[in-house]
């Protein structure tokens, strides 16, 4: 089965963004990735896609509008097979909206209701 992959991006409104989210090899950096990793990984693991998820990568983290917003890049990898029907964005969209409670909660984060992007 090949690999494919899908970007997921939004925003988490109570990380202050700082130059050093935006350094990949910086302790605050590595640390926030692998917390998110974790957050995604559970999730994903929990959808649709479940059986054929292998796993998310933070690629990015990005200055928001407010002082307190950080944009999240991450791509995320799946198996591409025969039982899976084919890939659904917008099931997958509403699957991590009703986990995130509306776009709202990620774990400890808070999130912009309004950032969420499967593919986008």
């Amino acid at each position: 089965a090949a690999t494919e992959l899908f970007t997921l991006n939004f925003t988490i409104t109570n990380l202050m963004f700082t130059t050093d989210l935006q350094t990949p090899n910086s302790r605050k950096f590595r640390s926030t990735e692998k917390i998110m990793k974790r957050y995604l990984d559970s999730l994903l693991q929990k959808s649709s896609i479940g059986p054929h998820f292998t796993g998310c990568k933070g690629t990015g983290f990005r200055s928001g509008r407010h002082r307190d917003d950080t944009k999240v890049d991450a791509v995320c990898s799946y198996k591409d097979s025969a039982s899976l029907a084919r890939f659904d964005r917008e099931k997958l969209y509403q699957e991590l909206s009703t986990m995130t409670n509306n776009v709202t909660k990620l774990g400890h984060y808070s999130l912009d209701r309004s950032s969420l992007y499967v593919n986008g």
